[in-house]
């Protein structure tokens, strides 16, 4: 039954890493698994539309590109010239928003595979072997799960992936935690051990070749009760400090990244985490702070890193979920704090947290308002989603107090975009007048003036003036109202060689998503309307 067409899509969005799931796929379907024809595409490709398909999957990654998503399902159905039952959709949003994708009823027949592919083939894709589906009888054979990815499928797009040349494994799946913010439990379930890492790397070496990184996906690595096993193992496949892959004349240096990060609460335990880690070419070491009430662990761990020669870290900061924009505030500022004691650098990524069963990024924590939510995604869009441990820059970023922080997130929005015109430039004169006035502005005003701005889109806050009755606030409110485009294209021309606020971060040591290409969140209408949603799923 070979010679099958075989469609594989990937949604139009930005992501740092291969659809690792469609690529076991492609493995179970290509030239060394049942011998078919098989075709990548990312986003909309029209060229597949004069081949007669046997079968589509489509990945789906974040809950909250459920427009981009839905745009490839409904591709696909086209693709299929309305054959339903040829179309199969899974990964991340498909299985945290399972119940909204089957009540599409455009969607009906689309097959909505939730969870994992660790079962035999036809049972994981539920396939009717009474309807003679195509390979319904593969119901013994190795799980897609389990297949070494196919990494030539991804020479077939022109998308190049920030992380590319690495090997991507898992050496354990699940989670210790039940964390009320995190996907994992619904996706992974109970933390377990995975097969050898040893084995994935030599089957990719095998058919592909030598990779230059291992990316490790795992939730929780030190919650492993194999932890000292897995490090053996990464040391006996030659991932040790210090080490390169010759490639012809050039030796490039190689590195390990546990891209989900470890457990702070769990490495200040014991010394023996970070001395182990340290025995590993790991760049950077990620540790999660999700809150303010890890500062203790968090900063232990930090310590125990620099103690084992750890001097490169990157952590995942949570907000917008119970925290305030002065906890995150905090959270960042320990982290300059412990840069200049110790010599170190730590890179910062706040996260933005969204429920992962909504499909936008509507959310507003109970702690935070819409207009300052939208200020932290400008300024990180500056900083292109980067806290630096950098004094003077954090700083300049982020003010020097968790009231200044405050005060900035309550900027007019041009002011934070073209902050150069209005700080230094030709703008400067506005920005002072502006924080004259401002100074003048009691902090229940303040909280009046916030809950206005929040309450309708920009467009319409010049409308706001002639609504309140505070005359600060008539003063001040006239500040806020946008831009004309031609004066924002004008602006941004004059000041677009200033020295630039971005940190110099590698795209591959940049986190997955941080919201920074999106606009105001604005929900997505549908049929019935990451803790991060970092997880490769039959992704």
């Amino acid at each position: 039954m070979a010679n099958k067409n075989i469609l594989l899509i990937e949604p139009g969005y930005k992501n740092k890493y291969p659809p690792l799931g469609l690529m076991k796929i492609a493995q179970y379907h290509g030239p060394r698994g049942k011998q078919d024809h098989v075709r990548f595409i990312k986003g909309e490709d029209r060229s597949v539309l004069g081949t007669a398909w046997d079968r589509i999957y489509i990945t789906t990654l974040f809950s909250f590109e459920f427009s981009r998503i839905s745009t490839s399902i409904d591709f696909a159905l086209y693709v299929a010239n309305g054959q339903a039952d040829k179309v199969f959709v899974g990964g991340i949003a498909a299985s945290l928003m399972h119940d909204v994708f089957l009540s599409e009823p455009r969607w009906r027949g689309v097959r909505f595979i939730k969870g994992l592919l660790g079962e035999p083939p036809a049972i994981s894709l539920k396939l009717d072997d009474f309807s003679e589906e195509l390979y319904s009888d593969d119901r013994t054979g190795r799980a897609i799960e389990d297949l070494i990815p196919d990494y030539s499928i991804l020479d077939q797009i022109p998308y190049q992936y920030p992380v590319r040349d690495a090997y991507f494994a898992y050496a354990s799946r699940g989670c210790i935690r039940k964390c009320s913010f995190c996907g994992v439990p619904k996706l992974e379930g109970d933390q377990r051990d995975t097969e050898s890492i040893a084995g994935i790397v030599r089957g990719v070496d095998e058919l592909y070749g030598p990779k230059k990184d291992l990316t490790l996906m795992d939730n929780n690595v030190v919650a492993s009760a194999r932890f000292k096993d897995i490090m053996a193992e990464i040391r006996d496949l030659g991932f040790t400090p210090g080490a390169k892959l010759r490639r012809g004349r050039v030796a490039v240096q190689r590195r390990v990244d546990f891209n989900q990060g470890v457990d702070a609460r769990i490495l200040c335990k014991d010394r023996m985490y970070l001395k182990e880690l340290s025995t590993i070419c790991i760049r950077p070491l990620r540790i999660a702070f999700d809150h303010l009430g890890l500062k203790a662990p968090y900063e232990t761990a930090i310590r125990y890193a620099h103690e084992f020669g750890l001097t490169e870290l990157s952590n995942y900061m949570l907000y917008n979920f119970h925290d305030s924009p002065r906890d995150l505030f905090e959270r960042m500022r320990l982290n300059v704090a412990l840069n200049e004691e110790l010599g170190i650098r730590i890179w910062s990524f706040p996260m933005r947290y969204q429920p992962t069963n909504l499909p936008d990024r509507s959310h507003i924590g109970e702690k935070w308002t819409r207009y300052q939510l939208r200020s932290m995604q400008l300024i990180l869009q500056a900083t292109h989603g980067v806290v630096s441990g950098n004094p003077s820059f954090f700083k300049r970023a982020f003010g020097e107090s968790g009231e200044e922080f405050e005060s900035l997130l309550l900027l007019p929005h041009h002011f934070i975009f073209n902050r150069d015109w209005y700080e230094h430039l030709s703008g400067r004169a506005e920005f002072e007048e502006y924080t004259r006035e401002f100074a003048k502005v009691t902090n229940s005003e303040r909280a009046d003036l916030l809950l206005m701005l929040s309450s309708c889109d920009p467009r319409y806050f010049s409308r706001l003036i002639h609504q309140s009755k505070h005359t600060h606030i008539q003063k001040i409110l006239r500040y806020y109202v946008p831009l004309a485009k031609e004066k924002e294209a004008e602006i941004w021309q004059t000041q677009r060689n200033s020295e630039p606020l971005a940190a110099d971060v590698p795209d591959d040591e940049r986190v997955e998503d941080a919201g920074l290409s999106e606009e105001d969140s604005t929900p997505v209408k549908t049929s019935r309307n990451p803790k991060r949603q970092y997880q490769m799923v039959f992704a």
